[in-house]
């Protein structure tokens, strides 16, 4: 047993790296002191008239206790060792160490959401050795707890991904050492959005609904993960009008409660509906509305960040002729109610305005709102940043936070059904906001919860502490999480897996595949992208046999259904096109591939069913959301299989079908350098010859982000702009032609925007031999609808050059950093042959 504990605290400390330091041990000795041995256990001392969230979090440590060692701690029982947890602000236990000079709380005060863990001798009489676990606030005690229960073996995700317990008989704590931590983003959240039909259905089988039952498991997650906010579901959902309880649970688990982006003053859209009179138009119905946002001021006594402004009824645009000024009006009126109701300066009451989609251009063209509100910056639903604060600009005592998407219903496509969001991504752009100074708020549409469970962890660790995971990092993160949740002898392979999967969906939403999306034709793409997956399906079922019996209904939540479907969804969009392509030539192979897209569309409801089964139907629902048969951007109502084609058997023709795509090589012999094959050079973006750094800016490789590989960057992703000069910082990459002529040069970029809305876009320099520098810009044109639906759905911005190459040989191109923060993937130079593809042609070594 101690073997494994040993294991464990081994792996542990691994995922303590990322934010915390490990303080449970395996070892006993002069610099431990048991919590559990020998079937005796640590007390847990708390102070009974402590904030609500702190004594129910060391209520939630107490049961930790006992799923991990079968033994209850018993509150305020005197030991030799004990633990004892508690707030600056109203614990007794804790004025007392500080009045004795036993505790030293002075890194504690004015901190926000800070907690301190540390070992103290003989704190009280008859005690050997304590355990101290003290926050500035509420949640900064709550905080420490869940750290101790983490380290002791309970995942956050242990019930809502079922993931086991590290059971254990012993358990030592390191004496002598102090620990404290506390978050580099002041809020940091969720959004329940888009919550039918998969939540909405579970939720009401499960708890009769949005009420404060089902919110219990919301907020203790949110804690768990170190979160304090919540923008609660909203669709046909009124969080304080559907349950009473719902505010005094918030209260009880200390969550900060928001409004999403269009619902002002702490009311739901759809109390709109159920009580509003007259338009929702402020011009018509002002004395309505005012009052109708006065009931949502009073009734949310609860710790809150209020939403101010106003968008269109149901989430819509204000109309074209909205004016800045009335929106102006607007806002003032709305924070007169707020000091009405609170009987407060409106300073005093945390607020956001929501810069999102058509708010933004009001800001764009002059619109103002107090200085002490926070701007809350806004992606543009596919996870790429719309807009930052300029270094220059001056600080804001609201500061800017950012609403960030890893679900999304509306153009070009909803994505709602599985994870699709590479973490590598979400580090570049989240990394990009605090960079420029974005630490207030983060708050990320999740839909359903499930099943964005690991880039949820992701998103709030990140938050707690940005410098404390770089892209480096990313790797050792996602074996870490896997660790956590499984074991360490398989948590490389699980990694592997989620990251792999991850990125090959974040290449395009699975809503969005069809049989056209990879090319059965060029480059053996579809049938390469579908045995991936497979490959991949493969190594999921090989490790689901080896895994212990307990871990496996989490391992099918969180590794292999999202697997299994999607290489099913893969292999079902690549047999529809094989189906085509061989109806075309009426020989036999139309039929076997049309019965075999048949069974997939028929495997992947098994799957579904497969999902809901699973916990003796714990999830049924979960799984509910369409994602076959789209036409347009909304999802269908039922899935529908797309259209085959059959052939009767009298006008078969027999001919000898050759499977495979034929391979055109090149001229040889190749250098060893990237050559021209079947006229045209493939580069992955990091494969270059050369980098030039400058004393301010350096190259750096994001790992695992490009759509088939790395991608590369200049940090700081601040640095201001460079001219293309012999000096300036640059990539050199050598590659060989057989060919000479005009050749058009393709580049891969990752698709961010232009986030500080000047007037080129963020650009690039690019230039082969001796050429003079080509100044390019990669998103001047994002106000264009189609573009931007083109760069999303792909997940990539091509941008197109023409060079000339005067001879046959040994060439140099020169990519040069102009605005930094711009994604380099991948480098196409098509000499006559490029040929159609998704993901280009594969790299020319």
């Amino acid at each position: 047993m101690k073997k494994r504990l040993a294991l464990y605290l081994i792996l542990v400390s691994g995922l303590l790296s990322v934010r915390a330091q490990l303080i449970i041990t395996s070892k006993t000795g002069a610099h431990s002191f048991p919590l559990i041995s020998s079937g005796n256990t640590a007390g847990i001392f708390l102070d009974s008239n402590d904030f609500a969230v702190v004594k129910k979090a060391a209520t939630l440590l107490q049961r930790d206790f006992h799923l991990v060692t079968g033994i209850k701690p018993i509150f305020n029982k005197q030991s030799t060792n004990i633990i004892i947890v508690g707030s600056i602000e109203k614990s007794t236990l804790i004025k007392k160490l500080v009045h004795d000079k036993k505790l030293d709380i002075s890194r504690l005060e004015g901190r926000w959401e800070a907690y301190q863990i540390n070992t103290i001798a003989n704190p009280f009489k008859g005690v050997d050795n304590a355990l101290v676990i003290v926050g500035s606030d509420r949640r900064g005690t709550a905080y420490g707890i869940f750290e101790l229960s983490k380290q002791i073996g309970v995942s956050p995700w242990y019930w809502w991904a079922d993931v086991p317990v590290k059971k254990k008989t012993e358990l030592y704590v390191k004496k002598n050492n102090t620990f404290i931590d506390s978050p580099k983003v002041k809020y940091r959240g969720i959004f329940i959005n888009d919550e039918a039909p998969a939540l909405s259905n579970w939720s009401m089988e499960k708890f009769g609904g949005f009420n404060h039952t089902f919110y219990s498991n919301v907020f203790e997650l949110i804690l768990r993960l170190k979160g304090n906010y919540l923008w609660p579901a909203m669709w046909g959902h009124a969080f304080y009008d559907d349950d009473s309880l719902n505010i005094k649970m918030a209260d009880e688990y200390g969550v900060v409660i928001g409004s999403s982006h269009h619902e002002p003053l702490m009311r739901a859209h759809d109390e709109w509906r159920r009580y509003g009179t007259g338009k929702w138009n402020y011009d018509s119905n002002e004395v309505k509305l005012k009052e109708f946002w006065k009931q949502g001021m009073r009734r949310a006594s609860n710790e809150k960040i209020v939403s101010i402004g106003m968008r269109g009824d149901g989430d819509e645009p204000m109309t074209r002729e909205t004016a800045t000024s009335l929106l102006e009006r607007i806002v003032k009126d709305q924070r007169g109610i707020i000091e009405e109701v609170t009987g407060k300066p409106a300073n005093q009451t945390p607020q956001l305005w929501a810069l999102y989609k058509e708010v933004q251009d009001y800001y764009d063209k002059g619109m103002r709102v107090p200085d002490d509100v926070t701007l809350l910056l806004c992606d543009d639903n596919w996870g790429n940043i719309r807009k930052l604060p300029k270094l220059s600009d001056k600080p804001r005592s609201g500061g800017y936070g950012i609403y960030y998407h890893f679900d999304y219903v509306g153009d070009p496509r909803n994505y709602k059904w599985l994870n699709t969001n590479p973490i590598p991504r979400v580090w570049e752009q989240m990394h990009l906001a605090y960079s420029y100074g974005v630490d207030k708020i983060w708050i990320v549409n999740v839909g359903d919860i499930k099943p964005m469970e690991f880039p949820i962890s992701f998103f709030l660790d990140y938050a707690w502490n940005p410098s404390k995971i770089a892209a480096d990092d990313l790797k050792k993160y996602t074996q870490q999480w896997a660790a956590a949740q499984f074991d360490n002898k398989h948590a490389a392979d699980i990694a592997d897996i989620i990251a792999t999967y991850s990125k090959y969906n974040g290449r395009r939403k699975p809503e969005l595949l069809d049989e056209n999306t990879y090319s059965i034709y060029n480059y053996g793409e579809a049938e390469k992208v579908t045995l991936e997956y497979n490959n991949l399906l493969a190594k999921a079922e090989k490790l689901n046999k080896e895994l212990p019996a307990e871990y496996k209904d989490a391992y099918f939540q969180l590794v292999l259904h999202p697997v299994k479907a999607c290489a099913n969804l893969q292999e079902l969009y690549t047999n529809v096109a094989l189906n085509k392509f061989w109806y075309a030539s009426k020989v036999g192979e139309t039929n076997y591939y049309a019965d075999k897209a048949q069974q997939n569309y028929i495997n992947d409801s098994l799957i579904t069913l497969q999902y809901h089964q699973i916990m003796n139907g714990k999830w049924n629902h979960m799984m509910d959301q369409t994602h076959i048969g789209y036409t347009y951007w909304q999802q269908p109502p039922f899935q529908k299989i797309p259209a085959l084609k059959y052939l009767p058997p009298d006008s078969i023709r027999q001919v000898e079908v050759v499977k495979g795509i034929p391979v055109v090589f090149g001229k040889g012999p190749y250098p060893k350098m990237h050559s021209e094959f079947s006229n045209y050079v493939s580069i992955e973006a990091p494969h270059y010859t050369k980098a030039i750094n400058s004393n301010k800016v350096k190259w750096k490789v994001l790992p695992d982000l490009g759509r088939t590989g790395d991608a590369i960057t200049t940090f700081p992703v601040t640095a201001a702009d460079e001219n293309a000069t012999a000096n300036s910082p640059q990539l050199q990459y050598e590659f060989y032609t057989y060919s000479k002529g005009v050749v058009k040069l393709n580049l891969y970029f990752s698709p961010t925007l232009n986030f500080h809305n000047n007037p080129e876009g963020l650009q690039y320099a690019v230039a082969i031999d001796d050429e003079q520098p080509q100044m390019i810009s990669i998103n001047k044109d994002v106000n264009n609808q189609k573009t931007w639906e083109g760069w999303v759905a792909n997940n990539i911005i091509i941008k197109t050059s023409a060079h000339q190459i005067d001879k046959p040989g040994k060439h140099i191109l020169k990519y040069y950093m102009v605005s930094s923060a711009v994604i380099l993937q991948k480098l196409v130079l098509d000499l006559g042959g490029l040929k159609e593809s998704y993901l280009g042609p594969p790299e020319t070594k």
